[in-house]
């Protein structure tokens, strides 16, 4: 006898199945007791006699019986097994389960984050968290679909690479063969997926882990996030929008169909316009904001290329320099302004693109400078040295060998899904995230490493 999922089991009416769950709950009708099995794909009702008596709640059983037609009286219609309950034949109890430290049949709304953290493995099991990871998995499949059918490749970049100052702090990494150099943990893809332009690949894309020590807030993650990364040869800016607004409309009808996109095409607001009008450049565009329905897609565009540079840019040149990159020191200057980056730097526009959903900026891209003269302007004026313009000397010298004009974009996958469900946090649609004291959860990370550790990479820890 095949096993089931719970889900499967009202077109078996009159056969007999197996199942394997969990208890979700317990009814003691004396000579009768009734629980509710539950696995990921729903709970069904389970009639059972004396044995089912020593059963606690979350006890892990195997049941084998009759799936039976329920009296129309009896239908609850609140649940996808209402209509049918299994008459049980034989029961196995597989593991028993101690009390648990925090409930699952609510929300978990209500429940100490970092507890729920702790006990991440029993959060996960509350309706709620598990949905939500399963929405995670049918986008990243929608989206593996919608660009292999586009002609797009799935590369996967090296999560060890090399420390540049790229606009957030890296997670370095010890070289045990290299004593006394570094790997860093990418902070995105962004160098390597320029790189395999220059390589001819055209059309990239790749479900990315990155990984950025910054600050957690309630829309970012302390540490690493997902996110889908993109690029593409010979394209302009509106290819890469008119793309994206494809990709996810589509998405949208497919896996939240209850959900409504308010305007198609998505409006294209120009920075400085959004800035004055809404105070922010992530504008909330929703009609009726009380709506969890409701979805306003909209894009900001033309970004100023530069800030004016502050104390806080640390990672950028000597600490001397005027400038700032308001994206990344690859973005492309607008043709227009090139020659404004004599001139005013300040007034130049890059051809960047935010993706806004619902006041969240739910991913960023631009088309890329392809031009070594131009990159090199770039780096002067935000300050680079020729030591840290040496750290980007792969890329430069791979542009001189024939380099196609290309851009993309990277939305963040755990971003864009906390905003289209409306969830109050980034941690709720990612399994085991950190805390927001960088605490990764269920594990006790980060940790020391032990002396002959240390001693082996040539480390010694500063007291």
């Amino acid at each position: 006898m095949k096993s089931l999922f719970i889900e499967e089991t009202p077109n078996k009416v009159g056969e007999e199945v197996e199942l394997y769950g969990w208890v979700d709950t317990k009814r003691d009708h004396k000579k009768i007791v009734f629980i509710d099995l539950r696995d990921r794909t729903g709970i069904v009702q389970v009639v059972g006699g004396e044995d089912f008596k020593k059963l606690s709640t979350e006890d892990v059983v195997c049941v084998k019986g009759l799936v039976k037609q329920r009296p129309e009286k009896l239908i609850n219609p609140k649940i996808k097994t209402g209509a049918i309950e299994i008459e049980v034949k034989e029961l196995k109890i597989i593991s028993k389960a101690s009390p648990l430290p925090i409930p699952i049949n609510t929300n978990g709304y209500e429940i100490d984050e970092d507890i729920r953290l702790k006990y991440r493995y029993l959060d996960i099991r509350r309706t709620r968290m598990t949905r939500n990871l399963e929405l995670k998995s049918q986008m990243t499949t929608f989206i593996r679909n919608y660009l292999t059918q586009r002609k797009f490749i799935e590369i996967e970049t090296p999560i060890l690479t090399k420390t540049t100052p790229e606009g957030a702090r890296d997670f370095l990494v010890p070289s045990r063969l290299q004593k006394g150099n570094f790997y860093a943990l990418p902070q995105s893809p962004q160098q390597y997926k320029q790189l395999l332009m220059v390589a001819g690949i055209e059309r990239y894309f790749q479900i990315a882990r990155c990984f950025r020590d910054e600050d957690p807030r309630a829309d970012r993650a302390y540490g690493e996030f997902t996110q889908l990364d993109m690029e593409m040869s010979f394209i302009n800016q509106n290819d890469i929008l008119t793309l994206t607004e494809d990709l996810f409309t589509k998405l949208i009808k497919e896996i939240f169909p209850q959900k409504r996109i308010s305007q198609t095409p998505w409006p294209r607001l120009p920075h400085q316009f959004v800035k004055e009008k809404y105070g922010t450049d992530k504008p909330d565009l929703r009609k009726d904001k009380k709506d969890p329905n409701e979805l306003a897609f909209s894009w900001t565009i033309d970004f100023p290329l530069f800030t004016e540079q502050t104390q806080e840019d640390f990672y950028y040149g000597s600490g001397k320099a005027k400038f700032a990159p308001s994206h990344h020191m690859f973005t492309a200057p607008h043709p227009d302004d090139i020659p404004l980056l004599d001139e005013n730097p300040l007034k130049v526009r890059g051809l960047q693109h935010d993706l806004v959903l619902n006041g969240y900026e739910v991913g960023g891209g631009s088309i890329r400078i392809h031009e070594p003269k131009v990159q090199n302007k770039v780096f002067d004026l935000i300050g680079f040295t020729e030591e840290q313009k040496k750290q980007f000397e792969h890329m430069l010298t791979a542009f001189t060998y024939g380099v196609p004009p290309h851009g993309g974009i990277a939305p963040g996958i755990d971003r864009l899904l906390m905003a289209i469900l409306g969830e109050p946090s980034i941690r709720e649609v990612m399994a085991f995230p950190a805390s927001s004291g960088g605490k990764i959860s269920v594990m006790d990370a980060p940790s020391e490493a032990t002396n002959e550790q240390l001693k082996e990479l040539g480390i010694k820890i500063a007291k």
